[in-house]
């Protein structure tokens, strides 16, 4: 027997118009590449998605059509997504910090019938000119009075939105219709798309909303510094309209500097983006001798924030919340907050839960199996790859077979590619990724542990631990570090560190210094780089 209600198909442009009848003084705060601030409401970004949709129509976008983006955080970016998967299209974010190669595959491999591309990047677009797609439109997020000399053929944003109307006939359509286009990373082989739902982001949306309701409030200022090409901004421009905060999109300028001035200037209250960012931040807040007024939450994901880091902040007065996820998860699975009761531990206690990845979101189940896939315990001890399920992770990837039946195993469980544990509490830990870990005599030593630990030390600025080949032992670790500073750290004194957290035959074996850490497209350390650019490297007692 069904139950007797309605059923509304869940929509993406429903959020949008939802916040314009329920938070009509909430909205967009942008830095634009034309160098200004601009602001608009979530009621007038409603409209202009529907001047979007008919122009979109107009150049011959149908549904089920790819709309691409190669752009910054700002009010433009936030209106594609909302009138393309409104209309029933797929808007489909490519991360310009990516290899020209990888670029030009995704654009093929998704079919991209639209570009859209902020100013910064138009000179990115005519170096790739003669290689893409003839019938490809390429618009540029823009009005007329600041569009760019090109020997391309470009459009112009505004000028696409200007004769159109603001009320749009928005179709009903299938929950489970596409609705955008994400690809991984590609640091082995081609990118991977994950291909999301109006129902799969909906969803999302709604549970990050409840579960993240410190960051997410009616009247709060959000700065996403994670960007809206890299896994849809952590579902942010979806989350923050539904609970009715507003969002200041940062453009171009993401040093701590700029990230400062502009959360002085419009009382950001919480922030989200990955570990490297933070650091400048953070380094920002030491230079000025405070945080900037009002700033109340740092969200961090991406990659493990170091515990130094974590501290660094609370003891400022800003609460840190680590989170987890994939691409392939829409992407948020885990959250760092603490439960009331655990905020009655002590500091210590409280600091090492928040360096754990946290909490599962409701709808997100999480299984850790050993080497044959079978289950294993969550007492904080057992470590086995991560798995997960549920209605906003990918049952496989777009127009990609191969890769899909290598994801999913036999009972429909996504595997990460992660290692990690889960306690009692439900608290996961990722200890590395699989390909990451260090196999020393038959045992593992985890490179984030090092890592974060190694972080802790006042002359270092950055820091990654790579497995090197030895004769004796499999593998043995490598401490590669950015100083902080003139004086530099010696291995004795890092050792020391590591001592009091770590097991002797865990320590690193040698230490090498470089000026900066290789970064993939997403801002997280490249492991690969490093492994090519030590290559060969031989330890002291290698022999």
């Amino acid at each position: 027997m069904h139950g007797m209600m309605m059923s509304q198909p869940l929509s993406i442009i429903e959020i949008l118009r939802y916040a314009s009848d329920a938070h009509p003084g909430a909205g967009l705060v942008s830095v634009r590449t034309e160098g200004d601030i601009h602001r608009e409401t979530y009621a007038k970004a409603y409209r202009r998605a529907g001047q979007l949709a008919h122009a979109l129509k107009k150049l011959g976008v149908g549904r089920g059509d790819r709309v691409a983006t190669i752009a910054w955080n700002g009010y433009r970016h936030f209106e594609i997504y909302y009138g393309v998967s409104g209309m029933g299209a797929i808007c489909h974010t490519i991360n310009p910090r990516l290899s020209a190669e990888q670029m030009l595959y995704i654009i093929g491999h998704a079919g991209d019938q639209v570009l859209c591309v902020d100013l910064t990047f138009v000179p990115l677009i005519e170096a790739l000119g003669e290689h893409l797609p003839k019938a490809l439109k390429l618009v540029v997020l823009t009005d007329r009075a600041h569009m760019p000399d090109s020997k391309l053929d470009l459009l112009c944003y505004e000028d696409l939105l200007e004769p159109e109307s603001t009320s749009y006939d928005w179709p009903v359509l299938d929950e489970q219709t596409a609705a955008a286009l994400c690809y991984t990373s590609g640091t082995t082989g081609n990118p991977k798309g994950a291909l999301y739902s109006h129902r799969s982001t909906v969803l999302h949306a709604m549970v990050v909303a409840i579960t993240l309701n410190k960051s997410l409030m009616e009247g709060a200022n959000v700065l996403p510094v994670v960007p809206l090409f890299h896994v849809n901004a952590w579902g942010l421009p979806y989350a923050a309209p539904l609970a009715g905060a507003s969002l200041v999109m940062p453009g171009p300028k993401l040093d701590g500097a700029s990230l400062f001035d502009l959360m002085e200037a419009e009382h950001v209250t919480s922030a989200w983006g990955v570990p490297t960012v933070w650091l400048g931040l953070r380094a920002e807040i030491e230079t000025r001798g405070a945080p900037p007024k009002g700033f109340q939450q740092v969200m961090v994901g991406g990659s493990a924030a170091p515990r130094s880091m974590i501290e660094g902040f609370e003891k400022a007065g800003i609460d840190v919340c680590h989170a987890w996820g994939m691409t392939e998860m829409s992407p948020v699975g885990t959250h760092g907050q603490l439960s009331a009761p655990m905020k009655d531990l002590a500091w210590d206690e409280q600091m090492r839960l928040k360096s754990f990845q946290g909490r599962r979101l409701f709808g997100v189940d999480l299984k850790i199996v050993d080497e044959t896939g079978k289950p294993l315990a969550h007492d904080g001890r057992a470590m086995g790859e991560l798995y997960v399920r549920g209605n906003t992770i990918v049952s496989g990837y777009f127009d990609n077979p191969e890769a899909s039946a290598k994801a999913i195993d036999a009972d429909g469980w996504f595997g990460t590619g992660d290692v990690a544990t889960i306690d009692e509490h439900g608290f996961l830990s990722i200890q590395d990724r699989a390909k990451d870990l260090i196999k020393s005599g038959g045992e593992w030593i985890s490179s984030i542990d090092l890592e974060n630990i190694v972080m802790g030390s006042p002359r270092v600025a950055a820091c990654a631990v790579i497995a090197i080949a030895h004769p004796k032992w499999g593998e043995r670790p490598l401490l590669v570090v950015v100083p902080k500073g003139d004086e530099r750290p010696t291995l004795d004194e890092l050792h020391e560190l590591l001592l009091a957290s770590v097991a002797k035959w865990q320590l690193p074996d040698a230490l090498e210094f470089v000026e900066e850490l290789p970064l993939t497209a997403t801002g997280k350390v490249s492991k690969m780089t490093l492994r090519k650019q030590f290559e060969g490297y031989r330890l002291p007692d290698a022999g």
